[in-house]
């Protein structure tokens, strides 16, 4: 017997909240089956004609998340000319801002390369300390994309899939055969709790999640108490 549960709350949620304003742009950021992130933070730093680039980045959720990290590099870095930033989020939004510098030669081109490469939920701040010498447009856009190029290589990279939990109940006689049922369909086994009968939670990528529901069913001839979750999203280091 299967029944599903009610869908978890997302991983990796951080409660920050800060309001500001200033100029920005709006982009729409496409879904796809798969995305990547970054676990944590990363930097990295280019020269180009005396004029230092130092590209930030940061895992984020939610735009209040993207906007306090902006806050805090700006805070950091007050005597920098420009903070330029570009976010993008898996719900879809993204945003950036050329923060002062020629239209579309900073911005845009931060947000090309999470775009480019496939990361969502990341922040990207760029800070600019001017050398003196004019770049040019094209030599901005140069300058800013290989910062957060660079900064990207130096993140951790983590996979976002959608999965679902699913947990059966189980006589001691087949844990180990429901163990091994896991390894051969890709589950990661959560949790398991003893008392009279085992208790097992398994994770899993929610489109096999109901063929191992089946699996579990059929081991424990309908009376496993099988539930299944709905799809959450779920980040994995690669």
């Amino acid at each position: 017997m299967r029944r599903h549960g009610s869908k978890p709350p997302r991983s990796l949620a951080i409660s920050v909240a800060i309001s500001m304003a200033g100029s920005e742009t709006s982009a729409k950021a496409p879904e796809g089956p798969q995305a990547f992130t970054i676990a944590g933070q990363a930097t990295a730093e280019i020269v180009e004609k005396k004029s230092r680039f130092i590209a930030q980045l940061s895992h984020v959720e939610t735009e209040e998340e993207a906007l306090a990290f902006l806050q805090q590099i700006r805070e950091k870095h007050r005597m920098a000319r420009h903070n330029v930033y570009a976010y993008r989020l898996r719900d879809g939004r993204a945003r950036y801002s050329d923060d002062g510098e020629p239209a579309q030669t900073a911005g845009r081109p931060t947000l090309a390369v999470l775009e480019n490469e496939g990361y969502v939920d990341v922040v990207a701040v760029t800070t600019r300390y001017f050398g003196g010498v004019l770049l040019g447009k094209g030599g901005l856009v140069r300058a800013y994309t290989d910062a957060v190029a660079q900064a990207l290589q130096a993140a951790p990279k983590a996979v976002i899939l959608s999965c679902s939990d699913v947990q059966a109940q189980l006589p001691y006689a087949l844990y180990d055969q429901a163990k091994r049922l896991l390894q051969q369909k890709g589950a990661e086994e959560m949790d398991a709790q003893f008392s009279d009968i085992v208790t097992l939670k398994a994770r899993i990528k929610a489109e096999d999640a109901e063929g191992l529901a089946q699996a579990l069913d059929q081991m424990t001839h309908g009376k496993g108490r099988i539930v299944v979750s709905q799809p959450t999203d779920v980040c994995f280091p690669v």
